[in-house]
């Protein structure tokens, strides 16, 4: 392997991305970027402090209250949109390098995700520029002509998270600016690359100053900028607990939030369905894609009790026959975790597994053979009581539990006990059956025999699975105030 498939091409990773122009850094404070795989230092970046963090907020206000930026017309705005999106394509491999070297995501998954998510999302929202009602006449009760307006929210925090840097960055990022938004851009310290190239971009394309921001900070930075009162829009992707933190923190003001949290997804295996189909689904992709480290992973197992056992060992079949190694090697089946900390969670949760008396019937360890990375191995639980710490908290890893039901209605019953309702999958023969038990599911996707969340209409969850959608119309609404304009006479 060469060393440049290694390389993330940052051209100013010791600076920040602030008003339209490379700020170089005033200290030498920067984040070690890891290779998960390796562990070694991958890059730096620049780690900003409270007073980096206002001027990058200050920017995007004095972009929103005095630049030409919300007053353009969306068509003008979608210029911009459709010059990001070709440039992101572009640099589909560099963002793909860097989702596996932060992340732990399989080169050859990496690649093909980005090219699905990136620039389809700013090309989406130029689209739409052309179909969304930001301005339509109505006729008041009175009947004066009046007008129903969307106006943009203002100035957007937008806070990223390590998992899914890149796919994230551009759901919040291309409705927002479409809306005519300005926006300050917040990756995780453990992966913020994605948008480093992002900014790049930015700068590259000549998108007018202050409309996007970029700059990396600690989590104590980060609760400043929520609380900043120039903010007035916060969209956040993480975990459930700091964004129960950003609601608060937000409520105090009553800023606007968008968040999208963990969740304990199911999948629901009725009695008409092969079990060897659907551990064929959810057993070796699960623990392929990003070795579990996603929100809507299908993590609660939910089968007959007659086919519990038979279902736990084609489960730990698939988990025994996954080869764990490096991601840029076409041999490896599932990466590492992202983090040591992650792993050691991971860890974590496999004992209190164990001590709450589930069966480990595969995995639960770390791969003996490999001394170097974050790895640790498929794991699969069989007789899980479902209001156990491993089916109700989120693991954020390759921990799969099957959890026993002893009717339809019972797999829905514990389905849906949980805080969480974010995603959900039906297996069954019958579409029929799959539409009704789906409506019945609280949660804000259901897939039929897979996974099918799809950004490109809403993603978003029930309960604590968090507040509003991304993607789609939804997505873009977010971004928007309602204005009701009411004429005294028509116009002229």
């Amino acid at each position: 392997m060469q060393a440049t498939e290694r390389t993330i091409p940052l051209r100013h990773p010791d600076a920040f991305y602030i008003d339209g122009h490379w700020m170089p850094a005033p200290h030498s404070d920067t984040f070690e970027v890891l290779d998960c795989s390796t562990e070694r230092v991958a890059a730096h970046v620049a780690r900003a402090d409270a007073e980096i963090a206002a001027r990058a907020i200050d920017a995007a206000r004095r972009a929103f209250d005095r630049g030409p930026w919300p007053r353009m017309t969306p068509g003008e705005r979608s210029v911009y949109l459709e010059k990001i999106a070709q440039r992101l394509e572009e640099a589909n491999d560099a963002f793909a390098r860097g989702w596996s070297i932060e992340s732990g995501i399989l080169q050859r998954i990496a690649k093909p995700r980005i090219g699905q998510f990136l620039g389809a999302a700013f090309r989406q929202y130029a689209a739409m520029a052309e179909t969304y009602p930001f301005v339509e006449p109505r006729r008041s009760a009175t009947g004066h002509q009046a007008y129903a307006v969307k106006e943009p929210a203002g100035v957007v925090l937008a806070i990223v998270p390590w998992n899914g840097p890149a796919a994230l960055l551009a759901y919040k990022v291309a409705p927002a600016l479409l809306a005519g938004c300005t926006v300050v851009v917040k990756p995780s310290p453990e992966a913020p690359t994605s948008a480093y190239l992002f900014a790049q971009i930015c700068d590259e394309i000549g998108l007018l100053p202050g409309v996007v921001n970029v700059l990396t900070a600690d989590r104590d930075v980060s609760e400043t900028m929520v609380r900043n009162p120039a903010v007035d829009k916060i969209t956040f992707t993480g975990s459930t607990s700091a964004g129960r933190s950003i609601s608060e923190a937000a409520a105090g003001r009553i800023a606007r939030v968008t968040l999208e949290l963990g969740d304990k997804s199911a999948a629901l295996v009725l009695d008409d369905y092969d079990i060897d189909a659907a551990a064929q689904a959810l057993g070796q992709p699960y623990f392929s894609y990003l070795t579990g480290q996603v929100c809507h992973s299908l993590t609660r197992i939910i089968v007959p009790r007659a086919k519990h056992d038979t279902m736990v060992e084609a489960l730990s079949a698939a988990a025994r026959a996954m080869v764990p190694g490096d991601p840029f090697d076409d041999g490896t089946t599932v990466g590492p975790l992202a983090t040591a900390r992650q792993r050691d969670t991971v860890e974590r949760y496999v004992a209190k597994g164990i001590a709450e008396g589930a069966t480990l019937a595969a995995g639960g360890a770390r791969p003996r053979h490999l001394s170097r990375g974050f790895f640790f191995e498929p794991t699969v639980f069989g007789n899980v009581d479902n209001r156990a710490a491993i089916a109700q908290e989120e693991i954020f890893g390759p921990v799969l539990s099957v959890i026993a039901a002893d009717s339809e209605a019972h797999a829905i019953e514990l389905a849906n006990d949980s805080i969480f309702g974010l995603n959900a999958v039906v297996f069954t023969s019958d579409a029929g059956r799959a539409l009704n038990v789906a409506r019945r599911l609280r949660t804000g996707s259901v897939g039929h025999n897979a996974s099918r969340t799809d950004f490109s209409i809403g993603f978003g969850g029930f309960k604590q699975s968090g507040i509003g959608r991304e993607g789609g119309v939804e997505g873009l609404n977010a971004f928007v105030e309602s204005k009701t304009i009411v004429l005294d006479q028509p116009l002229a």
